[in-house]
């Protein structure tokens, strides 16, 4: 049975993105007249996730009141951390609202259009997997190796070139969920993903288009004309 359920992180603080959004929290941040958030809940409303969860902290309350409970036919209900905990720990705290078979997860400031049953099915042999996104400049992102459907390393930022990067979308099974650890902060990228990747546990998905990253302020200023044009 396939995974009808999101996690979006949206509780970052944001401090990259002030100069441009200095009263909003990143995932409201308008982008051709919309909140970033409303984007990505569309989208994942159109590929068949029926309900949503909001992993949220900084103005945790103004996403609330802009989201509400439902959102395109989809369920909405709310993590809310109150102190920062990370990508890791807001997963691993989110995972208790779970009801379904695994969870799907993205980060409140990128934007990706996969098929998350195609996601689901790298993860088979690991439990976890990956969006991966083609950029013809990693530079600000750090690439990753991949190797017949598998992430094989991460690799730290370097000068430039293309290839592919990790694009902030995932997918866990229920396995994968149980062996978070719990009631701590932690990095989901370093303390999850790297180690597993390194046991050849990561599955990589890059059949993926329309990467778009608002997290500073060029690209967010990028993002106004990609999503007014349609490019995205």
């Amino acid at each position: 049975m396939r995974c009808e359920e999101v996690l979006i992180l949206a509780g970052g603080l944001g401090t990259r993105l002030r100069s441009e959004v200095p009263n909003l929290p990143k995932p409201l941040a308008p982008v051709n007249g919309r909140p970033f958030l409303a984007y990505l809940l569309d989208r994942y409303a159109s590929v068949g996730m029926r309900r949503c969860i909001l992993a949220t902290g900084y103005l945790a309350e103004m996403i609330q009141r802009t989201v509400g409970a439902r959102w395109a036919g989809m369920e909405i209900v709310y993590s809310q951390e109150d102190a920062p905990l990370g990508t890791g720990g807001a997963i691993a705290a989110a995972a208790h609202l779970t009801v379904g078979s695994g969870l799907h997860v993205c980060n409140g400031d990128t934007y990706l259009i996969y098929a998350p049953p195609a996601l689901e099915a790298a993860a088979a042999n690991g439990g976890i997997a990956i969006a991966l996104a083609y950029v013809e400049d990693v530079s600000r992102y750090g690439a990753v190796a991949v190797s017949k459907g598998r992430v094989l390393h991460f690799e730290e930022k370097r000068a430039g070139g293309a290839g592919f990067i990790n694009a902030g979308s995932y997918f866990l099974d229920t396995e994968a969920l149980s062996r978070l650890p719990q009631g701590r902060a932690f990095s989901f990228e370093k303390d999850v993903l790297e180690p597993e990747a390194a046991g050849g546990r990561v599955g990589a998905l890059v059949e993926t288009s329309g990467f778009i990253d608002i997290g500073v302020p060029s690209d967010f200023r990028r993002a106004q004309s990609l999503f007014a044009s349609g490019d995205c």
